[in-house]
């Protein structure tokens, strides 16, 4: 270990020779930026390469096998979970969501495909009521809880030709929880798939339907307000700017996420989960939210979690001598990437994941945004700054959990520069 302490300031961890760069921008951020706890775990070559986690506000309770919500970096394990199905021969990408849950045809849906709803293109971004939290717990889910609401519920698109694809935030993931759930053998949940065939045999920090001795493992999640972002954004950088983003930086990246929302279809749904709030992130950190299963935006994970998940991706599904995907369901996972309009410009596979790749000077901002800095990477990742991607040329598995959300950073770039970092070391060291 090597760790440092400076007043309020704590940072541990390790980094392979050859990463040293990675630790420097670590300890450099975590100085400079507005953060609170953090971890970063990169894995190359099935070997872990970086491990660092710190406190800028002095947190010696926060430690590398802490956990926090990484919020919709979590809908790469509803990926995960459907091409473990796909693997067994159980489902297709391209059959009808109906040959498994034919209640879900109802009110006009009976032609929707798995790999619709996977690329967000199953016109059901948002419900028409809002989700008891109880009916969030495993328990109830099976009793069709959730289940029924969207069996008859309509299918809504954005105005416009060409607009099937619209962010599905939260709903994709309980559907495609139902869809699990009614396929598995065991009729599990994909909590319970998650602790079952990730967490358990690879020894992964990531919980999806928290236990209640298990609470005590949650890192409690801040964020910083929009008001004091905005004033940190007017300071030079030479004055001490805590944000990497100047005012006017800051203003052009508010407008472009103002300007997409306004492009939707959800309208003037009621909120997701009853209580939920864009302004109450604490909302996620209520035990009953945590013990639920949102599988698009509430599994607790560690960064050593994710690396490690994301490691045996980047390995082709193997890992350690273990074989969680095969081959054929590795690739059908990865396959058939569609670029499309959602309504910034994303590409996503049949399987449900993003795929990161080079853009060019003509490339829409918000693209270049995306993708610049991690090409080659896919996976996805979360409001406020984590990141759970893999980087199958490189076999790199990247997994960056903080606890200060910078929810106006909708492109996670704090985390990006990490990434493009470690690639750097990685092609450094193959030159």
């Amino acid at each position: 270990m090597n760790k440092q302490t400076n007043s309020a300031l704590i940072i541990d961890g390790e980094v392979a020779p050859g990463f040293e760069p990675v630790r420097q921008l670590y300890e450099h951020n975590m100085r400079t930026l507005t953060e609170a706890n953090t971890q970063l775990c990169v894995y190359v070559d099935g070997k872990m390469v970086v491990d660092l986690w710190g406190s800028a506000v002095g947190d010696d309770a926060f430690s590398p096998d802490s956990l926090a919500g990484v919020f919709s970096s979590s809908k790469s394990f509803e990926s995960i979970a459907l091409a473990w199905l796909l693997d067994r021969g159980l489902i297709g990408y391209d059959h009808r969501i109906t040959e498994y849950w034919p209640e879900f045809g109802g009110a006009g849906k009976e032609n929707t495909t798995v790999a619709d709803l996977m690329r967000h293109e199953a016109g059901l971004a948002a419900f028409n009521v809002a989700i008891d939290p109880a009916d969030l717990l495993a328990e109830n889910i099976k009793q069709n809880s959730v289940g029924a609401i969207i069996e008859n519920h309509p299918q809504r698109y954005r105005k416009g030709t060409g607009k099937r694809r619209e962010y599905h935030a939260v709903t994709r993931g309980w559907i495609a929880n139902e869809i699990f759930r009614r396929v598995d053998p065991e009729g599990r949940t994909i909590g319970e798939f998650i602790r079952q065939e990730l967490a358990n045999p690879l020894g992964a920090g990531v919980i999806l339907g928290v236990r209640e001795d298990e609470l005590g493992r949650i890192a409690p999640l801040s964020v910083p307000s929009l008001f004091g972002n905005l004033m940190e954004s007017l300071k030079p950088r030479g004055l001490g700017r805590r944000l990497e983003w100047n005012f006017f930086d800051f203003c052009r990246v508010v407008g472009e996420q103002f300007s997409t929302a306004l492009d939707n279809s959800v309208g003037m749904n009621p909120p997701m989960i009853e209580g939920l709030t864009l302004s109450n992130i604490e909302f996620f950190a209520d035990p009953l939210i945590t013990r639920g299963e949102s599988p698009s935006v509430n599994v607790q994970c560690s960064a050593r979690g994710l690396a490690i998940v994301s490691a045996m991706l980047a390995n082709h599904g193997q890992w350690q001598g273990q074989q969680i995907l095969s081959e054929k369901a590795w690739q059908a996972m990865h396959a058939d990437p569609i670029r499309a309009n959602m309504p910034f410009m994303s590409t996503f596979t049949q399987g449900g994941i993003a795929q990161f790749h080079q853009t060019t000077a003509e490339s829409p901002r918000m693209e270049r945004r995306m993708h610049e800095g991690r090409e080659g990477f896919y996976g996805w990742f979360g409001a406020g700054g984590s990141i759970f991607q893999w980087h199958p040329e490189y076999n790199i598995g990247f997994g960056y959990v903080p606890t200060s959300l910078f929810l106006v950073d909708g492109m996670n770039e704090r985390g990006k520069a990490y990434q493009a970092e470690v690639v750097k070391c990685v092609e450094a060291a193959m030159s």
